[in-house]
């Protein structure tokens, strides 16, 4: 792990929030307030807020590490898209189909949150294949 690294993963973590802030916290965030049985009360959930930074230093840290590890010579911007779309294979789009099916979700919020967290991860994705191009 070294300086790109590090440098990396802030970027990573800085755009995953407030990606996901957009995404859940202005866009869904009306749907949630009518999913009491579903949702913690907002008090809760910000006493509990730390848990969301961990999670996204982790996932802001894995991103880049996965990356980096699978970086080639090639153009930055196919390499930052294809990440992205594999991730949005692998976590957002089965996670929430996963919620879907075990959960009281509603579908339109389940297509929703699929839809906003994969262009985030794909967003993410760009911005990591940006600061970890190979340089001429």
């Amino acid at each position: 792990m070294d300086k790109k690294f590090f440098i990396s993963s802030a970027a990573v973590f800085v755009v995953w929030m407030l990606g996901s802030f957009l995404v859940h916290g202005l866009w869904l965030n009306s749907t949630y307030e009518t999913l009491t049985n579903m949702m913690r009360p907002a008090e809760e959930q910000e006493a509990l807020f730390h848990f969301m930074l961990i999670a996204h230093v982790l996932m802001a840290g894995a991103f880049v590490w996965i990356y980096q590890r699978g970086n080639e010579d090639k153009p930055w911007l196919q390499q930052g898209l294809r990440f992205g779309i594999a991730i949005a294979l692998l976590a957002p789009i089965p996670t929430f189909m996963i919620y879907y099916t075990v959960q009281q979700t509603p579908g339109m919020l389940a297509v929703n949150q699929s839809i906003g967290d994969s262009l985030v991860v794909i967003i993410v994705a760009l911005v990591a294949a940006f600061l970890n191009r190979k340089t001429a």
